[in-house]
């Protein structure tokens, strides 16, 4: 009897991390060899009171299109968080579980007359923008809005860059805000992305100061700017926490020094793959094989197909330059090696995940894992050639689960968890699991999500 479907919350007595997840799943489950993902729910929580612990100051508002996932928006929503989105199907996502419109900056400088009159419709009011004929459209469309006006940033660092196309260097921004002066438009304050996936602190600073500046310049011409949105590009793999402890800790001392507290600027992000970038783990199968004998050297060389592909999940591959790593069950390390390709399962020859990689043999049927996978893979996949990418499956301790369960009630409630009532030692990430677990039974049944737990 398949126990687990589609979209199932799985409640474990203990902490599991994904590869012994994935492990009991596939155990569980031997006839089923679709991909899935393994999703770690408590990793969201953890990430979350990181954040507020690291920068206090900073609301944090989740990039829906990094992952437009429902429970992730979900349990985000009932941790308080607020949303940025980008279109008016991002908008409607998130307000139709009941958030409302004031956690909500609709933070794309380039928008669709259509959706700019569906943010006035639902009461979305903050948004951004960065020249002069986006000014004029929304002064058109929806002349009470605020405005939030995007500068140039030095993304140079980024995994990817974003400066190319928005942006106002402080030239043209100040001429901006002459012209949102002379149209009457509402100018609130100031925003910057530092690119995704940014690894180095001095492009947040630098901004921060530029910002400054162009705020500045606003109080003068008489706007009442009281806002500041430093962006995403946070890092969320894991592994990169060093890197994010830094870049916190130089966007604190900025933000401190060039808008200190008594000033009572609304301070916010716009954090994507820093929540969700670790919190996923894709499990594949391997479908077919392919034996060659190498021309040059002589050597045997294999080429490995599985059933998720750059059109599915591994898209990032392509859109967000992202080189995943294979991890295996039961392969010692001491087996011999063999340089090896490994392929989606369409027929288009550039569904290629990895060209070249030394592995051991590995048979079909076999199991291929992949962790840091939830930043910028499930929300742009598609099944070309009728073939399915990864379906989430989400684990969390019970421990966690009674604390964040009201997040996937049918009806959304208003109220939202008290975070320090969750919190952990984020640094501990020793999940044991008993060697007496049962199979996972249905507890209950959440509209759409079924929650399971294992004994």
């Amino acid at each position: 009897m398949h126990l687990i479907k589609d979209n199932s919350i799985v409640v474990t007595k203990n902490q599991y991390t994904a590869e012994e997840f994935i492990q009991k799943k596939i155990e569980l489950l031997k006839d089923e060899v679709e991909p899935f993902y393994a999703v770690d729910l408590e990793d969201i929580c953890n990430k979350h009171i990181r954040w507020l612990t690291s920068m206090p100051r900073v609301t944090p508002h989740f990039a829906v299109k990094c992952n437009d996932d429902i429970n992730i928006i979900k349990l985000l929503a009932y941790l308080g968080a607020g949303f940025d989105c980008a279109s008016k199907g991002e908008m409607k996502k998130v307000m139709d579980i009941g958030v409302s419109a004031d956690r909500i900056i609709y933070a794309n400088p380039c928008k669709q007359s259509s959706f700019i009159r569906y943010a006035r419709e639902v009461g979305v009011d903050t948004m951004t923008f960065d020249n002069e004929q986006e000014l004029m459209k929304i002064h058109q469309i929806y002349p009470n809005a605020k405005l939030v006006l995007r500068i140039v940033t030095d993304d140079s660092n980024a995994v990817c860059r974003f400066s190319m196309k928005f942006g106002a260097d402080m030239t043209t921004a100040r001429k901006l805000l002459d012209k949102a002066q002379e149209i009457g438009m509402e100018i609130v304050g100031v925003s910057f992305h530092c690119g995704s996936g940014q690894m180095t602190s001095k492009a947040f600073v630098d901004a921060i100061q530029n910002a400054r500046m162009i705020i500045n310049y606003g109080i003068k011409l008489g706007f009442n700017m009281n806002l500041l949105d430093i962006g995403g590009g946070f890092p969320g793999n894991s592994g990169t926490e060093d890197y994010f402890h830094e870049i916190a800790t130089a966007v604190n001392k900025a933000i401190d020094e060039h808008f200190p507290e008594e000033e009572n600027f609304r301070i916010i992000a716009e954090p994507g793959r820093y929540y969700v970038a670790s919190a996923y783990a894709l499990a594949t199968n391997i479908i077919a094989s392919r034996e060659m004998i190498d021309a040059e050297t002589g050597d045997k060389k294999y080429m490995y197909y599985i059933n998720d592909g750059v059109y599915g999940s591994f898209n990032c591959v392509l859109y967000d330059h992202y080189v995943p790593e294979p991890l295996l069950f039961g392969k010692n390390e001491n087996d011999e090696k063999y340089t090896s390709s490994i392929w989606g399962p369409t027929c288009d020859g550039l569904d290629c995940i990895q060209t070249s990689i030394r592995l051991p043999k590995l048979e079909i049927g076999e199991w291929i894992y992949w962790k840091n996978m939830g930043a910028y893979t499930i929300s742009a996949a598609v099944q070309f050639n009728g073939l399915p990418f990864g379906k989430p499956l989400y684990f969390m301790s019970k421990q966690f689960w009674d604390s964040v369960k009201a997040a996937f009630l049918s009806n959304p409630r208003k109220t939202q968890v008290d975070s320090s009532a969750m919190r952990m030692n984020i640094g501990d990430c020793s999940n044991e699991v008993e060697d007496d677990l049962l199979p996972w039974l249905i507890e209950d049944l959440i509209e759409e999500t079924t929650v399971v737990t294992i004994q």
